[in-house]
């Protein structure tokens, strides 16, 4: 549930604004709309903010790098303060965890020099206390990158719709840019890390993770990372045991929307 606004310059990206009939969302507040569903959860961050997670193992949680990082100060926030609710669903849980490690994309910087690498690498895993191993939570396969014109499916959590998982199941890949990709799935504060499926044959495998909103001409677009490669990235560093996060200067408090170049884009990291 991050707050911080920053411009990011995206003009000359082949890109079409999304129409208004895109899919709208829809709450899974009933046990039978989240069956298969429950290894997506929310990510409880220090009691007061949260984020949005999937299990890709029994004791693995993918995420984004930037749920990580305490925007007051730029630090980065300890495992113990980390909270992960699989299935969570109008006060309970299908199953809690704490975290005991937690690692972002080693070429993830926080508030670097350039918004657009901030998406690129912002993926985060997360190594639970206690693997989770119930029938009725299975862990997520991981896909190929969506090409554009692909349709994709995000499941998430929101500062307005915090207590049930919702579902988008029909947007596009409108743009991709190296290591970015640029959605009409509706996201908001709470949706980062939030995993975005194919599905395909009724397999659900996750194909990118959500990294921020947007608006383009006044549409509103979900940004996310072209994840193939910087997953295999981070899961090396990760067996490692490397501890590569990198701090940059705080950013304290929000900064006010601007117009960036041609098309006026306002990024907003959720």
């Amino acid at each position: 549930m991050r707050t911080w606004i920053a411009a990011l310059m995206l003009a000359g990206w082949p890109l079409t604004a999304p129409a208004e009939d895109a899919a709208a969302l829809h709450a899974m507040t009933s046990a039978d709309e989240t069956r298969g569903w429950e290894a997506v959860g929310r990510l409880n961050i220090a009691d007061n903010s949260f984020c949005t997670g999937a299990l890709i193992g029994p004791s693995l949680v993918l995420t984004a790098a930037h749920c990580l990082v305490d925007q007051r100060t730029g630090s980065e926030i300890d495992a113990s303060e980390l909270t992960f609710l699989a299935g969570w669903r109008n006060g309970r849980a299908a199953a809690y965890r704490g975290v005991k490690r937690a690692m972002a994309h080693p070429d993830y910087v926080y508030e670097g020099p350039n918004p657009m690498d901030r998406v690129a690498y912002d993926l985060a895993l997360l190594e639970l206390d206690q693997p989770i191993r119930l029938p009725s939570i299975q862990p997520f396969d991981v896909g190929t990158d969506p090409m554009r014109g692909d349709e994709v499916s995000i499941v998430s959590y929101a500062f307005d719709r915090s207590e049930a998982p919702s579902m988008q199941d029909a947007c596009l890949v409108l743009g991709r840019q190296p290591g970015v990709l640029v959605l009409t799935c509706s996201v908001d504060f709470g949706s980062s890390g939030a995993p975005v499926f194919a599905v395909n044959d009724g397999n659900a495998q996750i194909v990118s993770v959500v990294s921020a909103k947007a608006e383009m001409d006044d549409k509103r677009v979900a940004l996310a990372t072209q994840m193939a490669q910087p997953l295999n990235e981070l899961r090396a560093a990760f067996a490692a045991g490397e501890s590569p996060f990198q701090r940059a200067a705080p950013r304290l408090g929000a900064s006010p929307s601007v117009e960036a170049g041609s098309i006026g884009a306002k990024f907003v990291k959720p």
